[in-house]
């Protein structure tokens, strides 16, 4: 499930991305806590929640959280990126952005609930890669990539560009895998 859009009143709860926030997008003031938020947005589908009921080893849940500015906010956006604990595949990509006034918390801007998505930061814009299969292709070996970047404009993300690389499936030896 893809959702893109506007803020709505929700509360707080790999190809080439770079999720390393540019000094100018590190977190003002206290970190948030990602499961709570997640836990806590009445959108996040339900197997989503059900893989941050535990972590996967002592306190590690399978997030990722990258604070940046992605909506012209005077607060950083929280991109969030949910993975299995088996094999770190993407099952959900999160942006929350901080809600002005008194009231706090913060509203989901983004979500996308595809399997093998992560989302990221590049150029100041929102960058969601999702891996792709074919009906052949095992988890580890998948047959390319979609990458579509997103730039905040009039309150919602609105797709700016995308690519999608078909990955070679030829083995060191010359002959065609099995993919």
């Amino acid at each position: 499930m893809r959702s893109e859009g506007s803020a709505g009143p929700t509360p707080a709860p790999k190809g080439a991305v770079n999720t390393t926030p540019t000094p100018t997008s590190a977190p003002r003031g206290k970190k948030v806590n990602a499961v709570q938020l997640l836990r806590g947005d009445p959108k996040v589908d339900a197997y989503v929640k059900k893989t941050l009921y535990k972590p996967c080893a002592a306190d590690a849940y399978p997030v990722e959280v990258t604070y940046a500015s992605l909506t012209g906010n005077s607060s950083p956006d929280i991109i969030v990126n949910v993975m299995t604990c088996a094999d770190s595949v993407g099952i959900g990509s999160y942006v929350y952005r901080k809600r002005s006034g008194a009231q706090g918390g913060y509203d989901e801007v983004y979500s996308n609930e595809e399997p093998s998505v992560y989302a990221g930061i590049n150029k100041g814009e929102l960058e969601v890669s999702r891996q792709t299969y074919a009906a052949s292709d095992k988890v580890c070996c998948p047959s390319g990539e979609d990458v579509i970047s997103y730039r905040w404009k009039n309150g919602r993300f609105t797709q700016h560009t995308s690519s999608h690389t078909d990955y070679n499936k030829a083995t060191p030896d010359g002959t065609a895998s099995e993919g």
